[in-house]
């Protein structure tokens, strides 16, 4: 159990996804800490927390229903869910980001000054800073219709989903970010690099694990759950009291190679496809 600023003792959190993965060990760290823990998830979770709800992320009825049975208030809200895109695209972005925008604004109003939203991006949608325009559009849809007519009529630039739905999460963290800084509350999300969870077989399924892995440069390894989660635990912790708007690379080192020029993407992508 930790002391002072990293300390969630006496902390009343919710956390969706929680069920495997970085969410679950998200989940058990939290509970180490001393945090009230009440997770939602599409199964149950494995961890010792306060209450389980199922939810399906797809139905906005069933989120409702899962945040008034949490009631209260809470200081930290942890969106881990998410689907892959071996899914129907739509399904994708309906989950991870309409489903996870709409559970967060369930929280807003029992959320003080203080409390904080951490969300699991990726590095799929770190190129979202070249797409901002569309992306607010997108964002200002505030009907669960409107955004599915949106998506719909849009399929060249949702594509899989996968890629899409992370760079409407980045561009939407750092937009609420702005928009609740007056109130008090944070936003802030991780980009992970590929990581060793039972979800990684779906994106092995897709691109293979030779191309999945030229995304692990420059240290050439994926990362473990609990390198994952314990960023997020960070940022919702009062030692980041005045970290906010961040999407935050962790993917050892690849996001600043590639910006900095360090490190060749195309020659990655070329040589894991086969090429010199």
């Amino acid at each position: 159990m930790s002391n002072g600023a990293w300390s969630y003792e006496g902390k009343r959190v919710a956390i969706a996804g929680c069920h495997s993965g970085m969410g679950l060990v998200v989940a058990e760290t939290l509970v180490e800490l001393g945090a009230e823990v009440h997770g939602v998830d599409i199964r149950p979770c494995p961890a010792a927390i306060a209450s389980f709800h199922t939810v399906d992320l797809t139905d906005w009825r069933a989120i409702d229903a899962a945040v008034a049975a949490i009631g209260g208030e809470i200081d930290a809200l942890f969106n881990c869910a998410g689907l892959p895109q071996t899914f129907p695209a739509r399904d994708v972005v309906r989950v991870n980001f309409m489903g996870l925008r709409h559970w967060t604004e369930q929280w807003l109003p029992r959320m003080k000054a203080g409390s904080a939203v951490a969300t699991i991006s990726s590095l799929a949608g770190m190129g979202y800073l070249q797409n901002i325009p569309q992306l607010r559009e997108v964002i200002a849809l505030d009907s669960e219709a409107a955004l599915l007519d949106w998506i719909d009529a849009h399929p060249a630039e949702i594509a899989d989903g996968y890629g899409y739905s992370k760079q409407l999460l980045n561009a939407w963290t750092q937009i609420m970010a702005v928009e609740y800084a007056p109130a008090g509350i944070r936003f802030n999300a991780t980009m992970p690099s590929p990581t060793q969870t039972p979800m990684i077989s779906a994106f092995e399924e897709v691109a293979g694990a030779a191309l999945l892995d030229a995304y692990c440069a420059p240290t050439f390894r994926r990362s473990t759950a609990a390198e994952q989660a314990l960023p997020m635990v960070f940022l919702n912790s009062d030692a980041a009291a005045f970290v906010s708007g961040v999407c935050l690379p962790v993917d050892g080192g690849f996001h600043g190679g590639v910006f900095s020029g360090s490190i060749d993407v195309a020659a990655l992508m070329a040589k894991a496809m086969g090429g010199s």
